[in-house]
């Protein structure tokens, strides 16, 4: 991707799943990547060594990786890390904010302290750390971006995930307010959607055929997405081939944002 090459990225929650694709993709796009990770320092080392040998293959990649230990829920910490990139790097250039977590519950049952942890981690945090990379970015004053992971949710109620739904409906305007008052510092913000989704986090349904087939046939590609295609469409953003976009939420999704129940014809 065109003027990714020297980049700095910071990518919260990048020990597994989606974020530690994104790691991966853009140290294969030549960008110096900090993952950070809240409590498993082994799965972020896997990151690093996966991205090293993805790198590898890649004549010229040469990139350098910092292991970070942060709770994006954590004001304190949020301002560390960023601080602590920006030290090690010699500056920030983007920031992913892939970090989330989702409980499962009735509304009319769920507790509060559940609420906002969840509102805490995928808002909040969001927040913080696009605060305090936006800092960074203003003192430089050279191109920023933030790109956030968001999810289908944000626009598809997800009954007995209310405050996951709420967390990522709050990020699709954090967005949308970022982009438009950063618009010109030089500051683009961009997110991107993702469907239902291989990841560790899924194994739920992706490792049992009869849950994984009930999902996809809400899906009108047939399939569930890949990390990688997240991945991709991050690299993408981040890129100066996006140079023009901001303000957006890319769905990842297989056609799940289309109403599939509407595929087939029918007359109200």
């Amino acid at each position: 991707m065109k003027g990714l090459k020297g980049k700095n990225a910071l990518v919260t929650g990048a020990s597994s799943g989606i974020g530690q694709s994104i790691a991966i993709r853009l140290a294969q796009e030549g960008v110096n990547v900090a993952i950070n990770y809240r409590s498993s320092p082994e799965d972020a080392a896997d990151t690093a060594e996966m991205m090293d040998k993805a790198c590898g293959e890649i004549q010229g990649c040469g990139v350098k990786d910092l292991l970070i230990q942060a709770d994006v829920s954590k004001e304190d910490d949020v301002i560390r890390m960023v601080n602590t990139v920006v030290e090690e790097f010699g500056g920030l250039d983007i920031l992913v904010n892939n970090a989330g977590i989702q409980i499962e519950s009735a509304a009319h049952e769920t507790k509060i302290e559940d609420f906002d942890k969840v509102i805490a981690v995928n808002l909040r945090g969001a927040y913080m750390c696009a605060r305090e990379a936006i800092k960074h970015f203003l003192e430089r004053d050279k191109n920023g971006v933030v790109i956030n992971i968001s999810s289908v949710h944000e626009i598809i109620p997800r009954p007995y995930y209310l405050s996951y739904s709420i967390s990522k409906g709050g990020m699709e305007n954090l967005t949308k307010t970022l982009a438009l008052e950063y618009a010109d510092k030089k500051i683009r913000v961009n997110g991107i959607g993702p469907g239902a989704t291989i990841t560790p986090i899924n194994k739920g349904w992706t490792d049992d055929p009869e849950e994984k087939a009930k999902v996809e046939s809400h899906i009108p590609m047939g399939r569930a997405g890949t990390s990688e295609e997240m991945a991709a469409a991050v690299a993408f953003l981040a890129s100066e081939e996006a140079a023009y976009i901001t303000g957006q939420t890319l769905f990842i999704d297989g056609g799940l944002t289309l109403y599939p129940d509407f595929s087939e014809p029918w007359s109200a």
